[in-house]
């Protein structure tokens, strides 16, 4: 219920990304019922049938990708300390997005079956003159447990991703401060197994305990404050005692740095396999067979070879938007160049891997482009929409992160205004930061779509 209501009344912007994913499920859900359609029209070809079952991997794999990207920017399910001291703690709210985004898939799974049936012509009779009758199997009958198999996978696997994705982490302890020596000297110059209590250790703790040696319990108990006004009275050279924690409260004290991505080896790894797989591909022409939209290769090492490929783009992704912010100040910066060079290191890890996905994506479609010789390809309308809801979902993705990234940048643009920053430098900033990142991404897509596609072409 609570779910229900937070979807309710929720803002445009929120609902008009929650749309978007219902879109992407119901997009998803057609494309494996036309494969269960497939499969009942053609029962002697089962290998074809699982072939484009297994296709229908890289739309799942985009809507299970959107679905998270929306549940991560949306504003009602954020811990907050109010919610908690009324129970609605991290993982309640982990159960809230989850149930939210279950409920989304589900609606579109079900428009996609009203529209399949439809188009099968099991509501009103045949539409389009009976255009999609072929490949729908219009005149069989469709198997219960299949279909709702089918279409719980949608839910079933982005509500488990988003209660991944956003499940309560414990923070991680800060670095406790290497300790001196122990054989060093006290803040008062004399040792720990004196018999005084005036000084012997730095807080009031050791200096009780050190009172225990020749001291009554009344001078235990005095044995602090002379011990803490030595300490505060001790010499502006003197070393701190190794115990006295860190003053985190300083306003004027900065930020520790950001650690960089470090997600390059391992996306250039995987990268690298799945382009072998892809060459390994182009070289068995024995066991060749049709893909969606009339190619001619061995489907399954493309299929992973191409997977394998946008998986390894979108693990260098967030290290290479930080090696272009990097980039962006070197030799020494002006004012522009360190805006947006500081703002791209500070942003890689949320923008980086949405722009790996885009940089896959548009170089397995120019990869396409070049198997087809050059000449748009006429795929059918089950694989046009394939690769239409892989972009969208990619494009969608992208966007969400980028208006993710202004939200969180609100606070320091206001700071920059009344600052007297012109809103000039910031628009150029923000251009150059998308210049950069063209320039970098651009041709690397360029490059991972001609290695992909060299060895089929062959």
């Amino acid at each position: 219920m609570l779910a229900l209501r937070l979807t309710r009344v929720a803002r445009p912007a929120v609902q008009l990304r929650r749309l978007a994913v219902v879109a992407a499920s119901a997009g998803t859900g057609f494309l494996l019922l036309s494969s269960l359609a497939y499969a009942l029209a053609h029962p002697e070809h089962s290998g074809a049938a699982l072939l484009r079952l297994s296709w229908c991997a890289a739309p799942l794999a985009a809507t299970v990708y959107l679905t998270v990207a929306v549940a991560r920017t949306d504003p009602g399910t954020r811990p907050r300390t109010a919610l908690s001291a009324l129970g609605l703690g991290p993982g309640r709210l982990m159960a809230v997005s989850a149930v939210t985004s279950a409920v989304c898939c589900t609606v579109g799974c079900l428009l996609a079956l009203l529209a399949f049936l439809h188009l099968r012509g099991d509501l009103t009779g045949l539409p389009l003159d009976g255009a999609a009758s072929r490949f729908l199997a219009a005149r069989k009958r469709l198997p219960v447990p299949g279909t709702l198999t089918l279409l719980a996978t949608v839910p079933a696997l982005a509500s488990a991703a988003v209660a991944w994705s956003l499940r309560p982490r414990e923070p991680r302890p800060a670095p406790r401060p290497e300790r001196a020596s122990a054989a060093g000297p006290t803040a008062t110059g004399s040792t720990a197994t004196g018999s005084t209590a005036d000084g012997t250790a730095a807080d009031g703790s050791a200096a009780g305990s050190a009172a225990t040696g020749g001291s009554t319990a009344g001078s235990a108990a005095s044995a602090g404050p002379t011990a803490g006004g030595l300490a505060s009275r001790a010499e502006p050279g003197a070393a701190p005692a190794p115990d006295a924690p860190e003053d985190d409260s300083d306003p004027h004290r900065p930020l520790p740095p950001h650690r960089p991505p470090t997600g390059l080896p391992w996306g250039v790894a995987v990268l690298a396999v799945g382009l072998t797989v892809e060459a390994y591909a182009g070289r068995t022409p024995s066991s060749r067979t049709a893909l969606p939209g009339g190619l001619s290769a061995d489907s399954a090492p493309v299929l992973v070879g191409w997977l394998l490929t946008a998986l390894g783009l979108a693990l260098a992704g967030p290290a290479l938007t930080h090696l272009c912010g990097l980039l962006l100040q070197a030799v020494r910066p002006g004012a522009v160049r360190l805006l947006a060079g500081r703002v791209l290191m500070e942003e890689a890890g949320r923008i980086g891997r949405p722009l790996g996905v885009v940089c896959a994506v548009a170089s397995g479609a120019y990869a396409v482009s070049a198997l087809s010789g050059g000449a748009a390809p006429s795929p059918g309308p089950l694989t046009a929409l394939g690769a239409a809801l892989v972009a969208g979902c990619a494009v969608a993705v992208l966007l969400t992160a980028a208006v993710e990234a202004r939200q969180s940048r609100a606070a320091t643009i206001a700071a920059l205004r009344r600052l007297g920053a012109p809103g000039a430098t910031l628009r150029s900033a923000a251009a150059l930061r998308a210049g950069a990142l063209l320039a970098l991404f651009v041709p690397l897509t360029l490059l991972i779509a001609a290695l992909a596609a060299l060895p089929l072409t062959r």
